[in-house]
C-alpha cells in the first residue's frame, strides 16, 4: 500500500471522508502551500494586521484567542472575513485537557465560544478518551475537526512512547480527530493530517526550550503535512509578507521532494 505521504495533497482530499480535511487539502493545493502561521499577537489590532499580511501565503492561521487583551466577537467577525478574503482555515490552538462536560461548555460557550469560529481546535487525552467525545458533541454536528497533540516541540516533554502511541489509538477509531500536533506521519490506518510547530528555515532553539526544525527534516524525510512558523515570520525587523512566502516555498519545496522520492 502507498504511504498517505506519498500522495499528493489533492488525491488525499478527493479520498477523505472528514468534509473539513477534504476542505483544507484543496486549500492546500489551490494554494500551493501547506504553510500555517502561529499568530501569537496579544492585541486585536496586531491579530488582524497580521492575518491580513499572511493571509494570501497560508492554508491555516492558528490562533491563540485568550492573549488578544481586547477580545470582542468583532475580532471574530474580521478574522473570519479575512479567512473568506485569502482562502485560509482557522485554527484556534485551545489544547483542552479537561474531562468531557466541562470541555463542551469550554469549546461550545464562554466568552470566545471557539466552536462558531475555528474550523480547527485541539486537545491533550490525559483525561481519557471522554474529552475527544465531549468535544465532539459541540463540534461535529458544526463540521469542525480535533487535532491530538500527540507530541510537542519543546524540550523535555513527556508526550512520548506509550502516550503518543494512546493518541493514535483513539485518533483511528474517532471520527471527529482529522490529526495530530507531532513530528511526522503517525499512521497508515487512516489518513491523519500531521501539523508540526517549532519550524525554523535554520534548526535551533530559543531560551525556554523551543527547539526548532527544518521543513525538509520535518515534511521531506519524517512526513508531516504543515509546518507552523511563529517568530520566524514577524519577529522584531522582519518583512511579514516576505518572510510568510520564503516559508511557504520551502514548505512547498519540501513537500515536492517528498513526492520525487522512491
Amino acid at each position: 500500500m502507498v504511504s498517505f505521504s506519498q500522495k499528493t495533497y489533492a488525491a488525499r482530499g478527493q479520498e477523505h471522508v472528514h468534509p473539513l480535511a477534504k476542505q483544507l487539502f484543496a486549500n492546500m493545493e489551490r494554494k500551493k502551500s501547506n504553510l500555517s502561521v502561529a499568530a501569537d499577537v496579544a492585541t486585536k489590532a496586531e491579530l488582524l494586521l497580521l492575518a491580513d499580511k499572511v493571509g494570501p501565503y497560508i492554508c491555516v492561521l492558528k490562533t491563540h484567542i485568550d492573549i488578544v487583551e481586547d477580545f470582542d466577537m468583532d475580532l471574530v467577525a474580521q478574522l473570519q472575513g479575512l479567512a473568506e478574503k485569502h482562502d485560509f482555515l482557522i485554527f484556534e490552538d485551545r489544547k483542552f485537557a479537561d474531562i468531557g462536560n466541562t470541555v463542551k461548555l469550554q469549546y461550545g460557550g464562554g466568552i470566545y465560544r471557539i466552536a462558531d469560529w475555528a474550523h480547527f481546535t485541539n486537545c491533550h487525552v490525559i483525561p481519557g478518551e471522554g474529552i475527544i467525545q465531549g468535544l465532539a458533541e459541540v463540534g461535529m454536528p458544526k463540521g469542525r475537526g480535533l487535532l491530538l497533540l500527540a507530541e510537542m516541540s519543546s524540550k523535555g516533554m513527556l508526550a512520548t512512547g506509550a502516550y503518543t502511541d494512546k493518541n493514535v489509538e483513539m485518533a483511528v477509531k474517532n471520527e471527529f480527530v482529522v490529526g495530530f500536533i507531532g513530528s511526522r506521519r503517525f499512521t497508515e490506518d487512516r489518513d491523519l493530517i500531521t501539523m508540526t510547530p517549532g519550524i525554523g528555515l535554520h534548526a535551533s532553539g530559543d531560551a525556554l526550550g523551543q527547539q526548532y526544525r527544518t521543513p525538509e527534516t520535518i515534511v521531506t524525510k519524517n512526513g508531516s503535512d504543515i509546518i507552523i512558523v511563529g517568530r520566524g515570520i514577524y519577529g522584531p525587523g522582519k518583512d511579514v509578507a516576505v518572510e510568510a512566502q520564503r516559508y511557504r516555498d520551502a514548505g512547498w519545496a519540501a513537500y515536492e521532494n517528498r513526492l520525487a522520492k522512491d
